[in-house]
């Protein structure tokens, strides 16, 4: 009787470790950011404004995490239409055809106190391509309505031609090299 109880605590505390909890992307507290080099003098800022996402966690904290973005290419904002419509393009985007950008995690990695180095597929375009970045936790925290909350942080550069974004290949009027900015708040899924 002894072994059998002492089973079945073994079986609930395994069974307790290695529950899941899905957390969703709250995109009022989340934002897609980049920011690219213009004519080698100045920059252009921009947003998605509409993405989602979720993130699946096994531990306290990042440890074993699985990440799963999506950002509505169409949504991309710079504040000037003109641009905006150009960047929706073919010569950059092509919203018609690549509606989404998408990023899924393969591992992650503690490094040290909250940061982690963040491995996985993102694909712009038509083409899909591994990236590793550094990522902050930013730890949980619950809101006025008692919904558990979870941050995340990462900035990352990525060469846009790489993903088919050819537009200017000499990268003379539009840099190369975009600058990225995540900043996400999730919340824990009932």
């Amino acid at each position: 009787m002894k072994k059998l109880f002492l089973s079945f605590l073994l079986a609930m505390a395994t069974t307790f470790s290695f529950a899941q909890t899905t957390w969703a992307v709250d995109p009022m507290h989340s934002s897609f950011n980049f920011n690219i080099k213009h004519m080698g003098i100045s920059f252009v800022q921009g947003r998605f404004d509409k993405f989602e996402g979720k993130v699946v966690t096994t531990a306290d904290d990042l440890t074993n995490a699985k990440f799963d973005f999506s950002v509505n290419t169409a949504s991309v904002n710079t504040n000037v239409e003109m641009r905006d419509n150009h960047l929706k393009s073919a010569d950059f985007f092509d919203v018609e055809k690549f509606s989404a950008m998408t990023f899924v995690s393969t591992s992650i990695k503690k490094l040290k106190g909250n940061t982690y180095q963040l491995s996985g597929n993102l694909t712009i375009k038509d083409v899909t391509k591994p990236v590793t970045v550094t990522a902050v936790y930013g730890g949980k925290s619950k809101d006025q309505q008692g919904n558990e909350k979870l941050g995340f942080q990462t900035k990352f550069t990525i060469n846009r031609l790489d993903y088919n974004v050819k537009y200017d290949p000499t990268g003379a009027g539009v840099a190369k090299d975009v600058d990225i900015a995540v900043y996400v708040e999730f919340v824990k899924s009932k």
